[in-house]
C-alpha cells in the first residue's frame, strides 16, 4: 500500500491539464474500512495536501457523525477521489476531475484493501462511475434510493457549501439519510 501511495503521490498524468501542476490527495490503508469517494480536491486542498480540509469537509464529517480524529485515521477512513489534483476553474465552480485518475489508480487501491464494509459516494461523478447504469436520472433520485445500493456503496451529494440551495430544496437528505448513515458509520467503527 505505501509503494502504491507513493506513486500516486508522484503522479503527473494530467500535469498538462492542471493550472496548479500535479499534487495528488489521497488516504489510505490495508485496514481502511469505509472509502469515501469525492469529486477533486479543491485549492485550498491542493495547498495543504490534506483531504477534505474546508468548509466542505466540516458539513461532511458532521454528517458522517465522526470527529476529525475518527476521520483522518486511514484505518477507519480512506479518501480517494475521483481526480487526485485540482482540475481548475470552470464557469459555475471547480472543472470536473480528470478522467485519468480514477481508471489508472482506483482497482489498484480497492485491491489493497480488503476489509471495506463501505463506499460512500459522493456527487454525481463518484455516483455515475461506480453505480454505472443503475445510477438514476438525477442525483436527487440516486440519494433518495440509497437504500438500494446498500450494503456497498452509500450515495450523497456533496457538502459544499455552494450546494446550499439543493439541500434546502431537500430537506429529506438530512432529516431522514444522514441518521441512516450516521448509524451506518457508527456500526462499522465500533
Amino acid at each position: 500500500m505505501e509503494e502504491l501511495l507513493r506513486n500516486i503521490s508522484q503522479c503527473t498524468t494530467c500535469k498538462a491539464h492542471l493550472p496548479l501542476g500535479p499534487r495528488p490527495v489521497a488516504k489510505a490503508h490495508i485496514n481502511s474500512k469505509i472509502v469515501i469517494i469525492g469529486q477533486a480536491p479543491g485549492t485550498k486542498v491542493h495547498d495543504s495536501g490534506i483531504p477534505w480540509d474546508d468548509q466542505s469537509g466540516k458539513k461532511l464529517r458532521q454528517w458522517l457523525n465522526v470527529t476529525d480524529e475518527q476521520f483522518y485515521n486511514t484505518e477507519n477512513f480512506a479518501i480517494i477521489p475521483m481526480g487526485f489534483c485540482y482540475p481548475g476553474k470552470g464557469q459555475t465552480g471547480d472543472l470536473p476531475p480528470r478522467p485519468e485518475c480514477a481508471p489508472q489508480w482506483h482497482d489498484a487501491l480497492f485491491d489493497k484493501m480488503p476489509n471495506v464494509e463501505l463506499v460512500i459516494l459522493i456527487g454525481a461523478y463518484a455516483q455515475k462511475y461506480y453505480l454505472k447504469d443503475k445510477a438514476k436520472r438525477t442525483l436527487t433520485e440516486t440519494v433518495g434510493d440509497y437504500k438500494e445500493y446498500l450494503p456497498k456503496y452509500f450515495p450523497i451529494p456533496h457538502p459544499s457549501p455552494t450546494n446550499r440551495f439543493w439541500r434546502s430544496k431537500n430537506p429529506w437528505f438530512e432529516e431522514l439519510v444522514v441518521p441512516i448513515l450516521q448509524k451506518k458509520i457508527k456500526s462499522i467503527l465500533k
